[in-house]
This record gives C-alpha cells, sequence and structure tokens, in this order.
C-alpha cells in the first residue's frame, strides 16, 4: 500500500484536539499506536487506571492491530495509518510504541494535534528528531511523558538523596552497565523474502532507507539494526542514564569518547557486540560498558534480594554504580544496595550503614501517573527535556563509536565543538514523504 502524501499544514489545521485536563471523573480516552508486546503491555496497565479506556488500535501490521483492537473490547476500531487516529476528535491521549524510527513524527503531530502524549523510549532516533518532540511538546497544552518508567520507581529518590547530600562521601565515578550473551549466533540470519500477509513494509520502514524485507528487521529484533535504532545503549542504556541524571543531578557530559566492535556475535544486525562509553560529567565520570559476549556483568549476590533480568546464579546483568569515598550503591530497576568503605586500612568497621530494599518495576506506576497528569492531579515527573537529555547521553555515545573520536559536546547549542564528522550524526536523512521534521 502506497503512502498518501501528507501536509503538515493542513494536517495541524484540521486536527481538532483541545489538550484540556480532565477532572477525577471523566473517561480518558487513549489510542495505542504500536500494538506489539512492549505497547500492549504499557495499555493494559494503562487501562487499569479509573476510567480509561483504549478506543483505537494503530499498527502497520494487521495481526497485531487486530489483536490490540480485541482485547480493547468492541468500541474499539483498528487502523493502518497513525494519521486518522490523531484525526479523531473524541481521542484523549496517544500511548506511542513503535519501534524507534517511528517516534518522532507520530509524536511531534499528536502534540501539534493537541493530544496527550506517552511516548516509549528512546524518544527519537536522532538528537535533531529529540529536539524536534521537545519544541512541539513545548507549544501543546497536552501532558507529554516519555517511558523511562524508572522516574516513577519508589527507590530512586531513596538513592539519590544519599547520593546528594553526601551519605555515601564524595561520588566522583558512576558505573552503567548491560550485558547479556548473544554468542554465538545472535538473533540468526535469515534470507529476504516477501512481507507476511497482512503487514505494509513500505509504511513500517517509513522514514527509513528502503530495502526488502527480511523478518530479522521486522518486530522484537529490529534495535539489532542502527537504521531503526541505536542498539542496547538507546535501549537499555537510556533508562539507565536518566536515571543518572536524576540521581546525580546533571543533564549532560562535556565529553565522550568510546571503543568497541562486533567481533564474535554472528548472525543478522549492525550493532556492536562490545561497547565501552566514557563521558566526563562536570565533578565526575561516568562509563558506559555493553556486552553481547557475556552475561555475567557485575558479579556477587546478597542472599534474599532479587536482581533485574537476573539469569544465572550470580550474574548482574543491568545496573549502576555509585561509587562514594564513603560507600559504594549498586542499583537497578527493583532495588539498591549499600556496601561501605572501612574506616581505615586497619579497621574494618564500616564508614556508613550497610542498606538493602528491593522494589517492583515501576511501569504500571509510570502508565498511571500518565493519566493522573491527564487529570490534573500530578505534574509530570519528568519533563520533555529530561527526556530528551537522556535520550541524548545514548546517541552521543554511539556518535563517539561511529567517528572513534573524543567528543567535545556544547549541550546548550546541542553541538560538537570543531567536528564536523561528528556533527553529520546529529540527523539522519529521512525518505520521502516522511521528511517533513
Amino acid at each position: 500500500m502506497s503512502v498518501p502524501p501528507l501536509d503538515r499544514r493542513t494536517f495541524v489545521l484540521t486536527a481538532a484536539s483541545a489538550g484540556s485536563i480532565l477532572g477525577a471523573n471523566d473517561r480518558v480516552r487513549v489510542a495505542l499506536i504500536g500494538c506489539g508486546g512492549r505497547g500492549r503491555y504499557v495499555a493494559r496497565v494503562m487501562r487499569d487506571a479509573p476510567n480509561t479506556e483504549f478506543v483505537a488500535a494503530c499498527d502497520v501490521y494487521e495481526p497485531n492491530a487486530s489483536a490490540a483492537r480485541e482485547w480493547a473490547g468492541p468500541d474499539a476500531r483498528a487502523y493502518a495509518d497513525f494519521r486518522q487516529v490523531l484525526e479523531r476528535k473524541d481521542i484523549d491521549a496517544v500511548l506511542i510504541a513503535t519501534p524507534d524510527h517511528w517516534h518522532a513524527i507520530p509524536a511531534v503531530l499528536a502534540c501539534q494535534a493537541g493530544k496527550h502524549v506517552y511516548v516509549e523510549k528512546p524518544l527519537a532516533l536522532t538528537i535533531r528528531e529529540g529536539r524536534a518532540i521537545v519544541e512541539a511538546a513545548k507549544q501543546s497544552k497536552a501532558v507529554f511523558l516519555m517511558g523511562t518508567q524508572q522516574r516513577s520507581a519508589t527507590h530512586f529518590p531513596e538513592v539519590a538523596e544519599m547520593v546528594r547530600n553526601g551519605r555515601i562521601g564524595d561520588v566522583r565515578y558512576v558505573r552503567v552497565w548491560n550485558f547479556v550473551n548473544l554468542t554465538p549466533d545472535g538473533i540468526g540470519s535469515e534470507p529476504d523474502a516477501e512481507p507476511p500477509a497482512g503487514l505494509d513494509w513500505d509504511f513500517w520502514l517509513g522514514p527509513a532507507p528502503k530495502v526488502p524485507y527480511n523478518r530479522k528487521r521486522f518486530l522484537s529484533t529490529y534495535r539489532y539494526f542502527f537504521a531503526y535504532s541505536g542498539g542496547f545503549i538507546t535501549d537499555y542504556g537510556n533508562h539507565r542514564f536518566d536515571t543518572v541524571h536524576q540521581i546525580m543531578g546533571v543533564d549532560a557530559p562535556r565529553t565522550v569518547a568510546a571503543c568497541g566492535g562486533r567481533f564474535s556475535v554472528k548472525g543478522a544486525g549492525d550493532v556492536p557486540d562490545t561497547l565501552q562509553v566514557t563521558y566526563e560529567y562536570p565533578g565526575f565520570v561516568m562509563s558506559y560498558e555493553m556486552s553481547n559476549l557475556n552475561g555475567h556483568g557485575l558479579g556477587g549476590r546478597t542472599e534474599g534480594m532479587r536482581y533485574y533480568n537476573a539469569r544465572g546464579a550470580l550474574d548482574r546483568p543491568n545496573g549502576m554504580a555509585f561509587y562514594g569515598t564513603d560507600g559504594t550503591i549498586f542499583a537497578d530497576r527493583i532495588g539498591y544496595e549499600v556496601f561501605a568503605e572501612p574506616v581505615s586500612r586497619d579497621n574494618p568497621a564500616p564508614r556508613v550503614p550497610v542498606k538493602r530494599l528491593n522494589t517492583q518495576d515501576a511501569t504500571p506506576l509510570h502508565a498511571r501517573h500518565f493519566i493522573d497528569c491527564i487529570r490534573g492531579l500530578m505534574k509530570p515527573v519528568l519533563s520533555p527535556e529530561d527526556g530528551h537529555r537522556a535520550t541524548a547521553i545514548a546517541h552521543l555515545g554511539d556518535i563517539a563509536y561511529w567517528t572513534g573520536h573524543k567528543l567535545r559536546w556544547d549541550a546548550a547549542r546541542e553541538a560538537f565543538e570543531g567536528d564536523a564528522g561528528a556533527a553529520s550524526h546529529l540527523t539522519r536523512a529521512a525518505r520521502p514523504p516522511w521528511d517533513i521534521l
């Protein structure tokens, strides 16, 4: 199916939603754009909020749209084109859970249409796209929230209090890591083929380069291709960078340097299987480490503690570590532990109290928070600018990897100092007719 041309000015003028704040007893009518597994999960927990219903399900893959519509109920409608969703006057909000290369256009147009917007991370495929979303959200009167659900977690404010108030001393080094063993074949390989029934492959590609259909580029494995994603760093890293910003009270590094490559993992895709990025922030250094060759990550566990995505007996495959002069905090999505430094070489007494805490994944809290913000009961726990800055950190890591340069970043101008090669990666050329941002 060919995509009809999009006249952005006409679309904005004819869109007719006010983005108004709803009362506690008003029904919030939501549309799901992107009906894969993550989209359906977030929609399910979002609908648990009182007086919330999903009235539309949109996906270029008809089986996914139909499955979401059936879940939503008999009054919901299925769509293949998100623009038809945004034209509906009775829809208050949209949940955007498309592949990463399809975040920016629906998000910007939804803001311009006055819809409340919840968009999954990463905010956008490039830094320039992210800035376009931020500016559109500023112009809108509606609620905008990025799906970095760790912002709604109850334990990270405790970690922030300990770090910012010197409970573990001076923190000058922070580690972030994502490990998973994908050896030897990664996601495997398949030959190009005809798209499956019900899939508009050209629409799925959208602004990305036109290529033949390959199942490995589709559904759950698209993030292994730079054409549609930034790889693991923009997927898992984005969450943790936002949390580091929240805890350390920062929003941008001064310099970025990276190294890595695709060394051992075979199969489809072009993202690295090993990546290390060093970020220099004012007053501390952050190291991001990603490996698809080993799932151990940071080893060592405490009996009785639960760890996010742990698979083996001792692995800790995802997390953050805040190294202070008096103690260290290891944290992940569902808890944290405080480990103390000894008073001295001769005195093993701990300098700080040891503490451990477990919580739950905060996706349900974050989704409910979005609905509460629409009702005017709360203010968003992170701004569009916060979300953009956290996603930009991941993009900076990729750009440093692609160029092999140590980059100096001017966050105020969103520009690199004296590096035209790096600057060329701030955006990507979009394929017509989607070159509208």
